[in-house]
């Protein structure tokens, strides 16, 4: 192969098989560069991958996936592994709108085998796919490559527990490079420095040769160590505590020399039985800013590649994480008792600047979202004021911590949910849609949204002085660009605010969507529809006093949530409504997300999709007029062709309803809907034959539903 065009040519595992050791290391440079140009344009988890290229070269070169099941810790480091699974040609659509997504999904090949976006998973799923080979007696090897970050949750020590226990033949990668997302903290973290720095190796040095005569390798695999063992960190730490937990520990190993990478992995391979290797690598490899600064490009925006200076804008209003951030360093410098825990993100999370003014009342536990929550609970209980900062995803992994250990003892812990809504890039392992239902179901749990940067500010502080457990969930990115008032105020709990009066209808918003409903207000005036629009602020309490005056005023409510409609607020009006025995006098449509998973792409995208930009709001306000038989006012605000249609033959006007099919009938070939209006229309006319032609077209899409007239 020429240099030049290696990566050109390599389109399946099975390619990358044929190169030899110089070639890879070519390879090596050629999808760091590929990586650095897609993600320097889409954004994306740019330093992870460039630490992991030589060990997915390895992987690829050692084991023989789908075969094989290689399962990737959280996946943000998948990229590599994509790249030479056949979707080399797709990477430049890397987490753009349905492109491909940033972590494995086993829809997306064949050779993802366990999809991932959450910590410390991986050793889990490999011990369950493990056991499962071995009971349908099949041969082929599970590997887990988790991160030392990942290595601070608690699931994967009941993981590695397990395995150690069962014994089931298995490899774990440890991939070290001393970072999850910021700088790792902990005692196992301490101690992975201690095998990578130590002088362990060279002590036992003399006990690896008997050790591998032990093993049941092959000649040739063995005659090969034994060529490399003097050169290379291979070996079985005595004292480690991952021998203690049943597994063989190899290394540490450099994750940068593919030569050493793959004489340990064809080791490995051999092992019968759980094994981990250590193997130490650099985060942001072979791209200068990245190296210097690896947590700024764990995960980033769009960059200059020269500079790997960010491309943002410069009259972009302050982002409600640093907004959360700098607020309470404030209430921080006036109340002593306020202290602040995240999990492994004081910079994703804003506390950063909080650790700097106030290291002894910051606490930064890993990636161990259930550990946080509780350790708040005792910090509580103990009379302290502790405000737990995670995100909104993350927050699921300690559900019952968050039940248990604070609701049930009533104990006020302030939870800040970033990134809650809609994510965007990151796609459904990140969205935070779910935290208003499995919240709002916990007795004693209030729970806020602001409608921007400056009601943030004042529930922050309205939270810190309540007591009892309290939620404040904000999205990722900007506010809107309002005025902060300096004064900090306390929002009466329970109440919400009318931000606009109308007549028409009334649209009940929470969170992010109350500039939506604003802006759909807006567009409906310009209609001659006056709607009105309620900041709800609390998903509970609700403001029922607010919330009963308005059904009772427009008879039509409209709710607007950036969450799941199962449980979320929207539910939570119509059992306020039920309660009030209201649900006979007023028509409610609940806007929100669907029972299904939400896939990545840019916002605008999937809020079309969803249903919850302005047009949609009011394409879904139009069907909903029109189904109360107001046609006329349905007409007046919709765009949809079809809607149109059927508006103008509910008034009667045939003519204009006839002309506008003409207009649309090359548009809608195919649309069993266009078929159903024309078909209604050739019937009223008398026109049976031509009803007839619409009836059989409306069938060749939609074979086992009938229509009737």
């Amino acid at each position: 192969m020429q240099n030049e065009q290696l990566l050109q040519k390599i389109n399946s595992p099975a390619d990358l098989k044929m190169l030899t050791l110089d070639e890879m290391k070519l390879l090596a440079g050629e999808i760091r560069q590929l990586i650095i140009d897609v993600v320097s344009k889409n954004g994306g988890h740019l330093a992870p991958n460039l630490g992991v290229v030589e060990l997915t070269l390895a992987l690829h070169k050692v084991f023989t996936t789908p075969k094989d099941k290689i399962i990737w810790d959280v996946g943000h480091q998948s990229y590599i592994h994509k790249i030479l699974t056949g979707r080399k040609d797709q990477f430049p659509t890397l987490r753009q709108y349905k492109g491909l997504s940033g972590f494995p999904k086993r829809k997306e090949s064949e050779h993802d085998a366990f999809g991932t976006g959450h910590s410390s998973t991986s050793i889990s799923a490999a011990l369950g796919m493990a056991v499962a080979r071995d009971l349908k007696g099949e041969d082929n090897n599970v590997i887990a490559v988790i991160g030392d970050g990942s290595m601070t949750g608690g699931m994967s020590f009941e993981a590695l527990n397990n395995a150690g226990d069962l014994h089931k033949k298995m490899i774990v990668i440890l991939n070290d490079n001393e970072m999850s997302i910021s700088k790792n903290v902990g005692a196992m973290s301490q101690y992975l420095c201690d095998l990578r720095t130590g002088e362990t190796y060279n002590k036992i040095k003399h006990d690896v040769e008997g050790w591998l005569k032990s093993l049941d390798f092959g000649t040739d695999v063995l005659n090969a160590i034994e060529r490399v063992k003097g050169s290379v960190k291979y070996l079985m730490v005595p004292s480690s505590v991952f021998e203690e937990l049943g597994f063989k520990y190899l290394g540490p190993i450099d994750g940068h020399d593919l030569n050493k990478l793959l004489e340990v992995l064809e080791a490995a391979k051999h092992v019968d039985g759980p094994v981990l290797v250590h193997v130490i690598t650099k985060k942001g490899k072979g791209y200068e800013p990245a190296e210097k600064s690896p947590n700024k490009f764990h995960g980033t925006g769009p960059f200059e590649i020269a500079t790997g200076k960010k491309i943002t804008d410069p009259q972009a209003p302050i982002a409600y994480t640093e907004m959360f951030g700098k607020t309470l360093v404030e209430l921080a410098e006036q109340d002593a008792d306020i202290v602040a825990i995240t999990a492994a993100m004081p910079d994703g999370t804003g506390l950063n600047k909080f650790a700097e003014c106030y290291p002894q009342r910051f606490l930064d536990v890993g990636i161990a979202e259930q550990h946080a929550v509780t350790a708040a609970a005792g910090m509580a209980a103990a009379g302290m004021k502790p405000v737990v900062a995670v995100y909104s995803t993350f927050l699921q992994r300690a559900y019952d911590s968050v039940l248990h250990d604070i609701c049930m003892q009533d104990l006020h812990v302030t939870m800040c949910l970033d990134r809650a809504g809609i994510v965007g890039d990151d796609g459904f392992t990140h969205h935070g849609v779910f935290d208003y239902a499995y919240l709002r179901s916990m007795p004693r749990m209030t729970i806020m949204a602001p409608k921007d940067e400056n009601e943030l500010r004042q529930m922050l502080n309205t939270a810190l002085q309540f007591n009892g457990p309290i939620a404040i969930r904000y999205p990722r990115g900007s506010g809107i660009g309002v005025d902060c008032e300096d004064e900090l105020k306390e929002l009466p709990i329970g109440k919400g605010e009318l931000l606009r009066e109308g007549t028409d209808v009334c649209l009940l918003a929470i969170g992010s969507m109350v500039q939506t409903a604003l802006r759909t207000a807006d567009a409906l005036a310009a209609n001659g529809i006056q709607a009105g629009v309620i900041n709800l602020r609390f998903a509970k309490p609700l403001d029922e006093e607010l919330i009963v005056q308005a059904a009772e005023k427009y008879g039509k409510l409209v709710t607007l949530e950036e969450g799941v409609l199962a449980g979320g607020v929207g539910s939570a009006v119509l059992e306020l409504l039920n309660k009030a025995g209201l649900m006979q006098k007023v028509q409610v449509l609940n806007l929100g997300l669907p029972d299904e998973f939400v896939p990545h792409g840019d916002k605008k995208y999937l809020f079309r999709d969803l249903g919850l930009d302005t047009e949609s709001i009011k394409e879904d306000l139009a069907k909903l007029y029109l189904k109360n038989n107001q046609p006329e006012l349905a007409k007046d605000i919709t765009n949809d062709d079809l809607l149109r249609i059927k508006c103008l033959l509910a008034l009667g006007d045939r003519n204009e309803a006839f002309s506008e099919i003409q207009k649309c009938k090359e548009k809608y070939i195919g649309n069993p809907d266009f078929y159903v209006i024309k078909a209604q229309y050739f019937y009223e006319e008398k026109e049976f034959d031509k009803a007839l032609e619409n009836v059989i077209e409306y069938e060749k899409f939609q074979p086992n539903t009938a229509l009737g007239f």
